[in-house]
């Protein structure tokens, strides 16, 4: 019986002392144990306390509803509470004025120019005539069929390519892209002149005879459409397209889409007028057809389409398409019309007298008589679409 009795005190001290650790954990988490006690139920809030000496705590307050019901904030709408979202979508437009030789007219002020989109008057946001490096891409024809090896289309085609080269200046970015069949890129976008003409050792002995003007375009000025800054394509070639993927009128579609100006210097003038007695109808109706179309992608897209017929005119159209990139006035505006439709819309750019609505009328400093100016920039832009 004193064995029992001893026994069953020592049971209840020990279920004591360990009541009394789970107390003492409870009371002081954190500390030296490793078991985590469960947390006793907290007591109820005093809803007899003040402002200054609230007993209750932030799971004792109602929970704040995850969304608010129409009827719940009726009445309550404060400009704090309201939510912006500010989209912007700027129009950029490069835009040259050339006197009646060709050459830039300079420090046009920014109210003389207006911009029509769909005929309808925009404002200009921004402006600028400053000179800026320019990241140029140089598609060349070189197939079988006119730049075979050694000839003189062969010849030309190199002759205007390297002449080009030479008057970049160093921080101008250039690409070497060639095209037959199909369109290889020689050198991607660099300053560095080394592999410029890496890629230009290249061009020697031409492979396929098809010459896939329209893909070669649509490629590149596609991927130049997300390049900053004042760029262009320089397409040297005979302007005939044999085999392409893309028809001439998708071709258009797709320049005017990139909004990449398009300056074509075209070859084989010089050879053309020499056998104009010798080639058939549809052939001279081919080049004919070349000739207009070169044109037409130039003036859609704010370039300009050469056809020298001797290889001394060369240094003078070089100059021409540099001065033209290089005094270009950057002009761009939000347009009225912010709908996602994905349409095209038709572009005019004017010079006006801000003063009497009328076209501007310009005069030679030398002589003072009128002089006949062209305004070049793109025919129009297609609107994005509305993300879905």
């Amino acid at each position: 019986m004193k064995k029992w009795i001893v026994g069953t005190a020592a049971a209840l001290t020990l279920t004591a002392g360990v009541w009394a650790g789970v107390a003492w954990a409870q009371d002081n988490p954190g500390t030296g144990s490793e078991t985590v006690a469960k947390p006793r139920k907290k007591p109820p809030a005093d809803t007899t306390g003040t402002a200054g000496n609230t007993t209750g705590t932030d799971s004792d307050l109602p929970k704040i509803p995850s969304k608010l019901s129409p009827k719940a904030t009726k009445g309550n709408e404060a400009e704090s509470d309201a939510s912006f979202k500010a989209e912007t979508n700027i129009v950029n437009v490069d835009v040259q004025v050339l006197d009646n030789h060709g050459n830039p007219i300079p420090n046009i002020p920014r109210d003389k120019f207006r911009i029509l989109e769909d005929n309808v008057p925009q404002t200009l946001t921004q402006y600028s005539i400053a000179e800026a490096p320019m990241t140029i891409a140089m598609v060349i024809e070189f197939s079988a069929r006119y730049q075979a090896y050694y000839s003189s289309g062969w010849r030309e085609t190199l002759t205007a390519s390297y002449g080009f080269v030479q008057t970049l200046k160093p921080d101008d970015y250039v690409a070497i892209i060639a095209y037959d069949l199909r369109t290889t890129i020689l050198s991607d976008f660099t300053n560095d002149r080394s592999k410029t003409m890496d890629a230009m050792q290249r061009l020697r002995i031409p492979g396929f005879s098809e010459s896939n003007m329209f893909d070669a375009l649509a490629d590149t000025t596609d991927r130049m459409s997300r390049i900053e800054g004042r760029k262009a394509v320089l397409l040297i070639a005979s302007g005939i397209d044999t085999f392409s993927k893309l028809t001439y009128d998708k071709a258009r579609k797709a320049l005017q889409e990139a909004g990449v100006p398009v300056y074509s210097i075209e070859m084989l003038q010089i050879e053309r007028i020499m056998a104009e007695g010798r080639m058939g109808a549809s052939q001279n109706l081919d080049f004919l057809q070349a000739d207009n179309e070169l044109k037409t992608f130039a003036k859609e897209t704010g370039g300009q389409a050469y056809f020298p017929r001797f290889q001394g005119e060369l240094p003078g159209v070089f100059q021409s398409i540099s001065q033209s990139l290089r005094n270009q006035y950057s002009l761009g505006y939000s347009p009225n019309n912010q709908a996602k439709d994905g349409k095209f819309r038709k572009l005019t750019v004017q010079l006006v007298n801000p003063g009497t609505n009328e076209p501007l009328k310009m005069l030679d400093e030398k002589t003072g008589k009128p002089i006949k100016y062209t305004i070049l920039a793109k025919a129009g832009y297609t609107a994005p679409r509305a993300v879905e």
